[in-house]
Parts: structure tokens; C-alpha cells; sequence
């Protein structure tokens, strides 16, 4: 039996599926238990920290992509939350992907991905601004200190997780 084979099974792309599946889940459950700090201009969404485990795996991009895009229906900005939200996610994961490709330094990896996460908020601040008049400037800056907040907890999550777990399977 060939490698190719194995990888390409049926019971590979169940398993793929799955992952991604319960990626998905768990961070629209997350963003739901702590709805009350997970969306506005001042926001600690501690499902952020899904968005580490696309470095361990891209299979992850999709499943954390499709997470917030779900997890963002319950925005009350959700009109411009959903699609600028889920987007910014997804461009956030592949440059972070793309900055920490030959890092070796998990934790090096991880605080690069937070500041270009943090960075990312200004979609946030911009749909805000849009929708409810929020100012740009001091909205990115408090979205963007709870996305460093959220990144850094939850960044202690993921690494200590990757020890007792392989992230990358």
C-alpha cells in the first residue's frame, strides 16, 4: 500500500474533515460562552486562540476561518462582521503562516502571530467605525490590545496543550 493511498483515504479525509469540523465548533462555542466579551470595540474573544493551532497545521486555516464566520452571526455588527471578519481571519492566518514558516521557535511563532493578529483588528475597527460611528483610531487601538490580550492567554493555552498533545496531526 502505497503512502499517497493512506493519505488520500477515505478514512484520511473523514479524519481531516473531523479536525476541522471540531476546530469550527469549538471556537463558535467559545465565542458563545463568553458572548459578553467577545464582540464590540473593547473585546476579549479567548477563542482567538484557535487561531495558533494554523501553525501546527493548515488544515486549521479552514476549520478557524469557518469558526469565526459562524461565531461572527452573533455580532451585533454581524451585516459587516460575518464577511470582513471571517476575511481578515483568513489573510491574518496566511501571513502569520507565511512570517513564521522557517521559525523553529514556537514561542517566537506564536508572538508574531499575536501582533499580526492585533494588527488585523483594524477590519474591526473599520466596520465599527462604519456601522456605529466608533472613531477608527481609538477603536483599532482597543480592539487591538484585547486581540494581544486574547492571544497571549490564549497562546499559553495552545503551547502548553502542544505539549501534552501533537498539534501538527
Amino acid at each position: 500500500m502505497s503512502m499517497s493511498y493512506v493519505k488520500d483515504s477515505p478514512k484520511s479525509t473523514v479524519n481531516e474533515l473531523a479536525k476541522t469540523a471540531l476546530v469550527a465548533a469549538l471556537y463558535v462555542t467559545v465565542t458563545f460562552v463568553f458572548a459578553v466579551i467577545s464582540f464590540g470595540a473593547v473585546q476579549l474573544r479567548l477563542s482567538e486562540m484557535f487561531n495558533y493551532l494554523a501553525l501546527y497545521n493548515k488544515r486549521y486555516i479552514v476549520g478557524v476561518t469557518l469558526g469565526v464566520a459562524l461565531a461572527n452571526f452573533m455580532s451585533p455588527t454581524w451585516l459587516l462582521d460575518v464577511p470582513i471578519g471571517s476575511m481578515a481571519t483568513l489573510v491574518a492566518l496566511l501571513i502569520s503562516r507565511a512570517l513564521v514558516k522557517k521559525i523553529k521557535n514556537d514561542i517566537l511563532k506564536m508572538v508574531i502571530t499575536a501582533i499580526v493578529f492585533a494588527v488585523s483588528m483594524c477590519a474591526i475597527a473599520f466596520q465599527l467605525n462604519i456601522l456605529l460611528g466608533f472613531p477608527f483610531w481609538a477603536t483599532w487601538l482597543t480592539a487591538g490590545i484585547g486581540e494581544l490580550l486574547s492571544m497571549t492567554i490564549g497562546g499559553m493555552v495552545i503551547y502548553a496543550l502542544n505539549k501534552k498533545i501533537d498539534l501538527t496531526k
